[in-house]
Parts: structure tokens; sequence; C-alpha cells
């Protein structure tokens, strides 16, 4: 479902002169449906450039990445809004909506641009928050106003609302309590059940144990690594 291949990746650094700097090179891997993948490598190995480059954030030098049918590397941008709306999710680390938005909308929204009629995309929306322990007296208010931890639980529920083939988790488990960590590693347990292709980040050592089927270390394509 996702294959990445011979990729590579550099910064130009505009206000230094135009110095170039390589940040990757021949970078590859694949995730299969109903696998979850999970980067490792130091801080500042390339873990989220990589994943950046996947959801089509950055742009790669040269390479491949296959998500389903589509060469995100080569897409048109209308192409890779296509993609996320209907194949690819991605779980950041931070939660950014418009503000004023209420919670229980920002969650639906994934939903509601694919056509998901209002009440339904409201009631899957409900669920997940419920689920995730996030109090129904606040579904009605923007999250911008929320805790940290309770912006991350309405992030993994707006990933989580509709069923992607594939998706991106960017430290899924950080700062978040025991019992809301379980949830969310329940989530994606169910997510490879049903067969979605999984890569991701994870420090929690006990969540990667737990649910990724292998790791990949970027270490391996920095260039100049042995």
């Amino acid at each position: 479902m996702i294959h990445v291949s011979d990729l590579s990746k550099s910064f130009t650094l505009h206000n230094q002169g135009g110095a170039v700097i390589p940040v990757m090179a021949g970078a590859a891997l694949s995730v299969e449906p109903g696998e979850c993948v999970g980067l490792t490598g130091a801080s500042g190995a390339g873990k989220s450039t990589l994943m950046r480059m996947v959801y089509g954030n950055y742009l790669a030098a040269a390479g491949s990445i296959r998500v389903g049918d589509l060469d995100v590397a080569q897409a048109e941008p209308r192409e890779i809004i296509v993609l996320r709306r209907r194949t690819l999710g991605y779980v950041s680390q931070f939660l950014r909506v418009v503000p004023r938005v209420p919670t229980i909308e920002v969650v639906a929204e994934p939903l509601l641009v694919l056509g998901v009629a209002r009440d339904e995309a409201r009631d899957r929306a409900a669920a997940l928050l419920a689920r995730l322990n996030i109090p129904e007296r606040l579904w009605g208010l923007s999250p911008t106003t929320f805790s940290g931890g309770e912006q991350q639980r309405v992030n993994i529920a707006r990933g989580f609302v509709h069923t992607y083939p594939a998706l991106l988790l960017d430290e899924p488990t950080a700062s978040l309590d025991a019992a809301n960590r379980e949830v969310v590693l329940q989530l994606i347990g169910e997510a490879k059940a049903r067969g979605a292709a999984i890569l991701g980040i994870f420090h929690d050592e006990g969540a990667r144990v737990r649910v990724c089927d292998r790791l990949v270390d970027v270490t391996h394509f920095t260039p100049g690594a042995a």
C-alpha cells in the first residue's frame, strides 16, 4: 500500500547563501495492508522528514513514493488533495484547526468532505470523542481552548473517524495518560485488523512493541552513513 523506493531529500538554505544540505538518500521501505511499520533513529535522523514526504508536504529530490496507485513524488497538488481525503490519513502531534469551529465539527470534517450525511458524520465523531474521553460538554467548543492532551485526543479522533486505507502516525501516544493511551493502541489495532497500512513514529517503546510488525531505522538513509 505504501512503497518508498530510492528516495532522496535535501534542503536549500536560502538565508545562508543557498547552501544545500542533503538529509536523506536511497530511502526504501514498504508497508502492506494490515501492517504497522515503525520508524526509528535518533532525533534529527529524518523520521519526520520521511513522513512528510510520504504525505506530500515535502518535495522529494529523487525516488518514488507510491501510496496505492499514486506516486506522491510526481503527483500534482490536486491529486495529493484527493489522496488525503480518501486514502491517506495523518495524525500529527499538533492540532491545527480554524478557531471557533466546534470540536465535533472538527472531527466530523473528514467525513463531510467525502459526502457523508451530516448526522452520520456527527454520530461517528461523537462516538470517537466519547471513546477518547473528551467530555460531551466540550464538543460544542473550539478545541483551540483545550489542554495539550485534549487537543491530541481530538486530533486522533479526527484521524481515525474515516477508515483510511493508509495512515501516518506521528507520536500518537505522546503525553497521554494510561487509559487514553490504551484507547489509541486499540484504535491502531482495529485499523490494522481492517487492513490499513500504517507508518508511524513511536518513541513509546511499549506502544512500538505492541503495534509495530517491523521497524525501519532511518539512520541507514542518512547520506554518508555506513
